[in-house]
């Protein structure tokens, strides 16, 4: 390709927060080596915040349940991003719906290259037979690599992170005006096979909470996991939960400034890591080697099920499938071992 100076690059990725953000940092670096490119973002207007320190980024909301529901709603998206002058998309999602904007994006000859997500590769780490071991490409190598084939020099390094984020009001009174340190709980996850059973979390909030060092900041969505947390929070007196007090952009404000994050391999985990924050990953039947694992963590913050034990794992890619019995897989990581690796990263 020629010069980059003027280049306008559409970005995919439709959905799924943990993917969304892993987009971030690769973009960091993309805007770093091509500091004069326009970046558009088509995903879910939800998503905004994680953006809003990026120069030269917008976002496009796709209304994939709306207006650009179906062939003719994506045939109708096109022509409105068409009148942007897009000069090429980096498909990072690679489903139905882009597979669809790929053929309309050929219409007027605009690059359009799609990531690879392995699939061969992740199915034969997932097998229950002849399972092959191995560290895969993680998800920002895999974006990467679909902006070199769009012929962006781009450099992805542990400097790709977001500042830390002012406080709002809504916040801070919220939030205890202490010398503690501030230590995030994200105890949920999607799908049961990497989710810490919550008897034990619940075990390892005491356990913090005892120590009287910490203020535990617990993240969570959804009227369940808003019962969980504020049984917590008026069990426990160094607990505070967030859930439907903040909006989404001062949640992002706020875990940036933790002085670490506890989460699943789930979305939290991925949006501390945006912000540098050191972050402890509990993991069940799903494995850092399917190239998940939260950006810039050292692989000894996350703790892993014994797999002596459960020796099919990982037995999913997204820890919705698994053998009988493996549902317990998570409990041979004991909330000492949390408790311990916890206050070994917050010291």
């Amino acid at each position: 390709m020629q010069s980059k100076t003027q280049e306008h690059i559409l970005i995919i990725r439709l959905s799924a927060m943990g993917d969304v953000a892993m987009t971030v940092p690769v973009i960091v670096g993309l805007l770093k080596s091509n500091p004069n490119i326009k970046v558009t973002v088509l995903t879910r207007q939800f998503f905004k915040p994680m953006y809003a320190q990026l120069p030269n980024v917008t976002v496009y909301e796709a209304e994939v349940k709306g207006k650009h529901k179906g062939f003719s709603g994506l045939w109708k998206l096109y022509k409105e991003l068409k009148v942007m002058q897009i000069t090429a998309v980096a498909d990072l999602h690679n489903v139905l719906r882009s597979n669809i904007l790929k053929q309309f994006f050929k219409l007027s000859e605009t690059p359009f290259v799609q990531i690879d997500k392995g699939r061969i590769e992740k199915k034969a780490l997932t097998a229950g037979k002849n399972k092959v071991l191995k560290q895969l490409p993680t998800t920002q190598q895999r974006y990467i690599a679909v902006f070199k084939k769009l012929g962006f020099p781009i450099q992805v390094n542990e400097t790709c992170v977001l500042t830390k984020e002012k406080l709002s009001d809504s916040i801070l009174s919220i939030v205890p005006q202490n010398t503690k340190k501030w230590i995030g709980i994200a105890p949920f996850a999607a799908f049961k096979g990497k989710t810490y059973p919550l008897e034990l979390m619940e075990e390892v909030v005491g356990m913090l909470n005892n120590t009287n060092k910490y203020s535990l900041l617990l993240f969570g969505g959804g009227d369940q996991e808003k019962k969980v947390l504020e049984k917590w929070e008026s069990t426990y007196d160094n607990c505070i939960s967030t859930v439907n007090k903040i909006s989404f952009q001062e949640e992002l404000s706020l875990i940036s400034k933790l002085d670490l994050m506890l989460a699943m391999d789930s979305g939290n985990a991925h949006l501390s890591s945006l912000y540098g924050v050191p972050t402890v990953t509990l993991w069940g039947v799903t494995h850092p080697f399917a190239g998940f694992y939260p950006f810039g963590q050292p692989i000894e913050n996350a703790l892993l099920a014994d797999r002596h034990k459960y020796p099919l794992i990982p037995t999913s890619v997204y820890g919705n499938k698994f053998p009988d019995g493996y549902d317990r897989a998570m409990e041979t990581i004991t909330p000492k071992m949390v408790f311990d690796k916890v206050l070994e990263l917050a010291k």
